[in-house]
């Protein structure tokens, strides 16, 4: 890379986000562009995600592009192989390579606001782009608790998005700390082969069954020869969570007949009492993600596996002590602790107009505007902002919707034309997130009585959508200018008259923003 390249348009990350932006550009006739990926490879969360039994709890046919459909998918969830493989093949469908550079993690971004355009430095070098799309995701950066004495065990740690699949797990004792999404698939992938497997449980999630199955041949074979056979298949899941999002944002007290669903599917599998009370919720279904396995409660219920109703609270040598007073000697501890995701390690990395990080904007809890774009930051939008995850539906879906809202924001520049860039107004970020905090009051992700990774610091929701799916693509289906500030070069000539000369810069004369709109 050329140490003072220019484009267009450049997009961090190269997950569902940044392919998805990459292939809208393209399809919008924009070709000056460039994928910036800190990884030796595409595919996001779905690259870095390996750990044994890892699988998407979303149906294949929904946890796709709609302009890529894959008549091929194996199980009706598929596996993280699976996922990969497809976003491999998205890249090369579409002629993405080209525009991709690996390797190239983004070290930082400024706003230049005389050029008006973003200085970005990476590990192989730097360049400028007039816009900047950040598709990293909130998924990306593992979150590892910081326990006492963590440092001084003597056996393996690792986070479940780091998996080392160099060290044999069979004939070990384990601690997994934490029982989420990742937690519930690891636990039964490896409880057949482990000497003995200590589950850490803070907080015990609502399970219910996961109606996987494989995708037979004839199926596949008619949605290969008729296509609008896998859309109807698409279209009947879609539908299906778009009924089901009212219970979650407007009627949470409806949830209970699902309650009593998740209950009988435990006692099902687990027949001690005493272990079933540790498992069971204590706050209404949904407000944490509801979580889908088969057999991560029939695991528990072996003679191997220990559920610890306690958080990890210290490691003493070789010794786990949970927060009850718990103590148990592993040979490998396994965080299955989540991900920074209202605290976004990128945004430490972006200095906007007024000389300070994104991280310091958003010091009191992150806000956007329609998810996007971000007050003091012109011609910089992320994908999957805030306030745009989903508790009960496909992310893709918020993606696609996302990428319009991209590709009309790139359309409104062309249309301004020369060199100009938008900003969001701070008044309309506001407006939008007192609307969206507004709605989120009732929903069950803040009534339902949880602490859940979906609030910040403070105890706000800053991931959540508050509505369906198709509500956000209603919302970002076009760029409102009214909501931006429109800023172009502005050139300082020397006063007519000045005869003094000293200081004057004739001629080109000075360049520096200014907001005409």
């Amino acid at each position: 890379m050329a140490e003072h390249e220019h484009v267009r348009v450049a997009v961090i990350g190269s997950g569902f986000g940044g392919l998805g932006a990459a292939v809208r550009l393209r399809r919008e006739g924009i070709t000056d562009f460039v994928v910036l990926e800190r990884a030796d490879a595409v595919g996001g969360t779905w690259r870095d995600n390996s750990y044994p039994g890892c699988a998407c709890d979303v149906p294949s046919h929904l946890y796709s592009f709609s302009f890529a459909p894959n008549p091929d998918w194996p199980r009706t969830f598929s596996g993280q192989e699976h996922i990969r493989a497809y976003l491999e093949h998205v890249t090369d469908t579409f002629g993405l390579r080209p525009h991709i550079r690996l390797n190239h993690e983004v070290k930082m971004m400024r706003w230049d606001g005389d050029e008006l355009r973003w200085e970005i430095e990476t590990a192989r070098g730097r360049l400028t782009a007039d816009v900047v799309v950040s598709a990293t995701g909130p998924l990306s950066d593992p979150k590892i608790p910081d326990i006492p004495g963590l440092d001084g065990f003597p056996g393996k740690v690792f986070h479940s998005a780091q998996w080392d699949h160099d060290y044999d797990l069979r004939g070990k004792r384990v601690a997994m700390i934490g029982t989420g999404a990742s937690a519930i698939q690891i636990v039964p992938a490896i409880q057949p082969d482990v000497a003995k497997l200590t589950v850490f449980q803070r907080t015990p999630p609502w399970v219910m069954p996961r109606m996987d199955r494989a995708i037979t041949g004839p199926e596949r074979w008619l949605h290969r020869q008729l296509p609008f056979t896998g859309k109807a298949r698409r279209g009947l899941l879609f539908g299906i969570r778009e009924l089901q999002v009212t219970a979650f944002t407007k009627h949470p007290n409806r949830l209970g007949a699902i309650e009593s669903l998740a209950k009988a599917n435990m006692a099902k599998a687990v027949k001690d009492p005493e272990l079933r009370a540790k498992l069971t919720p204590s706050y209404r279904i949904g407000c944490k993600r509801i979580l889908l396995s088969s057999s991560y409660y029939p695991a528990l219920a072996k003679r191997n596996v220990d559920v610890v109703a306690s958080g990890l609270k210290e490691v003493r040598g070789s010794t786990v002590v949970a927060a009850d007073g718990t103590e148990s000697e592993v040979d490998a501890i396994i965080f299955g602790t989540g991900f920074h995701v209202t605290d976004m390690p990128i945004a430490e990395r972006v200095v906007g107009a007024d000389g300070i990080t994104l991280a310091e904007a958003w010091k009191d809890g992150m806000e956007s505007l329609r998810g996007a774009t971000a007050a003091g930051f012109p011609n910089w939008m992320t994908i999957i902002g805030p306030n745009t995850g989903l508790g009960n539906s496909s992310m893709i879906l918020m993606i696609e919707s996302q990428l319009n809202y991209m590709a009309d924001y790139l359309r409104q520049l062309r249309v301004l034309g020369g060199r100009a860039a938008l900003g969001a107004r701070t008044s309309a970020v506001h407006a939008w997130n007192r609307r969206v905090q507004d709605r989120m009051k009732r929903t069950v992700w803040n009534t339902g009585g949880c602490d859940s990774w979906y609030l910040d610091a403070n105890g706000r929701n800053t991931t959540i959508w508050p509505g369906t799916p198709s509500e956000f693509r209603r919302a970002t289906r076009a760029v409102n200018l009214a909501e931006y500030e429109v800023i172009r070069v502005r050139v300082a000539r020397e006063a007519v008259g000045d005869t003094a000369g000293a200081g004057s810069k004739a001629g080109a004369g000075a360049e520096a923003a200014e907001v005409v709109a």
